[in-house]
């Protein structure tokens, strides 16, 4: 398989498709191993949902090919004087699908929207103080700190028509529970919401009304989640569907060698890491009665990263097709901290020897949580790692699942151990230390679910978010990655790859967040 980086199967794909000349409009069926469990946008924080949903709605901004911030709903966008936020300019003459024109009333409903008690996007705005609405076409983003980041960290905030949510009932989102915006969607993107059968179907058309001109020659998309591998193969090749991701490692071969079918890999930016539960205080899932949780020891913490093989894991779980991961974001990616690139050595018993000097000698058992349907081969990893637990006397019972019900329990502290994929949305570190180590608030570690705490990584964020000086910045996140691997505040895995599988006749741009975009898909 060849290995690309994220940055060069962007760049690649996205140049060969926009050089290429539409061709006669054509139906496109497309198929994945997660159904988007809603089609409200600020319900649910995961990227099934944003990807899927970056068809129908759109922000202020996007990214394009290359993964660049560009104009969508604004159509400019500057910092105001002195730090105190940004002024976007809206574009004029845009409407929702459903014909109702948009303006500024309808950026502000969705913003508080955003931030409400129910939403799960809330720490997007956790800078933000106020919006303004300085005219119809003009919304002002104000910031408690002068805040360089913004306008790219809120490229998945989408954006509701004000009235239709009010109209049917759907002010808030329901994360828990379910209101009209859960299978009904009125946004202003490229594609409509036709209909849509949760865990069955979901049909799209073009929006003929879309300010942009269209890059796509699909007359209508239908999405079909399949969560067997071997039927979503058996789906491509037998014609039933025209594009598929991803497929099985160990198929990729098989689809290459037959004619009329093709495979994009690459690398994407998401780190596979291990979760503790810092903040509980014993094992809800050991085969014994326990006083105390080992992983509060971090010398345990430690003890797990030696005792894991990636590399083994990544040649015969993953196909060579991974890439061994330090940290909480992938390496080339901004703010990767090089002076932190090494991730613990394998070494089995150096493992034990802490284990024993921590009290745990004779080892322990525990719950590792982990899905069975959202990464590659995600079950798979988790048995391997129990696996090798186990050769220095741990005991891991797995407890694989569909994700539907996973963030659930992880939200619920039905965990000891977990698995978890984080893509930083804004390709920056600041994105993960905003989430993932910051202490959980309101707005802040929203997907902390172990609840680890660093009084200097909640000092060192504000800064981050705030410093222009390149320098200075990344001495900043330098600090903070240091902390997180002497914490061993998680233990980072590897990178996950890219497989899409495809007919030969489709052309598609493979953005290395795993984001699909039907604006860019062309049937030959």
């Amino acid at each position: 398989m060849v290995r690309m980086t994220f940055s060069t199967a962007a760049m690649a794909l996205g140049t060969t498709l926009l050089c290429a000349l539409p061709v006669a409009a054509e139906t496109f069926r497309w198929a994945g191993t997660t159904d988007p469990q809603t089609m409200d946008p600020h319900a649910v924080n995961a990227a099934p949902v944003l990807s899927f949903l970056n068809n129908v709605y759109e922000g202020l901004v996007r990214r394009g090919p290359e993964m660049g911030i560009e104009p969508s709903l604004a159509t400019s966008w500057e910092a105001l004087p002195d730090g105190a936020g940004w002024r976007f300019t809206l574009r004029e003459g845009v409407t929702f699908h459903d014909g109702a024109a948009f303006n500024a009333d309808d950026v502000i409903f969705s913003y508080e929207r955003a931030i409400s008690e129910p939403s799960d996007v809330k720490s997007w705005f956790a800078s933000i103080t106020e919006v303004v609405r300085v005219d119809d076409f003009t919304v002002d983003f104000l910031t408690s700190a002068p805040n360089p980041l913004f306008p790219g960290s809120i490229a998945n905030f989408m954006i509701l028509d004000a009235d239709w949510a009010t109209t049917n009932s759907a002010d808030l989102p329901a994360r828990d529970a379910e209101n009209h915006a859960t299978r009904n969607a009125n946004g202003t993107g490229p594609f409509v919401l036709s209909s849509r059968d949760p865990g069955i179907e979901t049909r799209l058309t073009p929006h003929a009304g879309w300010w942009d001109s269209a890059q796509h020659n699909v007359t209508e998309a239908v999405f079909t989640p399949i969560g067997n591998p071997a039927t979503g193969l058996a789906a491509l090749l037998s014609g039933e569907i025209d594009f598929i991701s991803p497929i099985p490692l160990q198929d990729v071969e098989q689809v290459e060698s037959r004619d009329g079918f093709k495979v994009l890999a690459g690398l994407e930016t998401r780190v596979i890491m291990l979760g503790f539960g810092h903040d509980h205080d014993t094992l809800k899932y050991s085969d014994e009665t326990n006083d105390t949780n080992p992983f509060l020891d971090p010398r345990v913490r430690l003890a797990v990263a030696q005792a894991i093989e990636v590399d083994t894991i990544d040649r015969v779980i993953m196909r060579g097709a991974a890439e061994p991961a330090s940290q909480l974001l992938p390496a080339g990616l901004s703010g990767f901290s090089d002076e932190h690139a090494d991730r613990p050595d394998f070494d089995a018993e150096a493992a034990k020897a802490l284990l024993a000097e921590a009290g745990y000698a004779d080892g322990f058992s525990f719950g590792l949580m982990c899905t069975n349907d959202r990464y590659i081969n995600d079950e798979a990893v988790c048995r391997a790692v129990a696996s090798m637990l186990a050769r220095i006397g741990v005991t891991a019972n797995v407890n694989a699942m569909p994700v539907r019900g996973y963030w659930d329990e992880l939200r619920a502290d039905n965990f000891d151990m977990y698995l978890l994929g984080w893509s930083p949305g804004t390709f920056d570190a600041e994105h993960p230390i905003r989430f993932l180590a910051h202490t959980p608030t309101e707005r802040l570690g929203t997907w902390n679910f172990g609840g680890y705490s660093s009084a200097r990584i909640d000092e060192l964020l504000e800064p981050i978010q705030q410093e222009i000086d390149e320098a200075a910045r990344q001495a900043m996140i330098d600090e903070v990655a240091g902390i997180l691997q002497q914490d061993v505040a998680y233990v980072p895995l590897y990178t996950e790859p890219l497989i899409w599988a495809m007919k030969d006749s489709i052309d598609v741009v493979q953005r290395p967040d795993n984001f699909f975009m039907l604006r860019w898909v062309s049937v030959n």
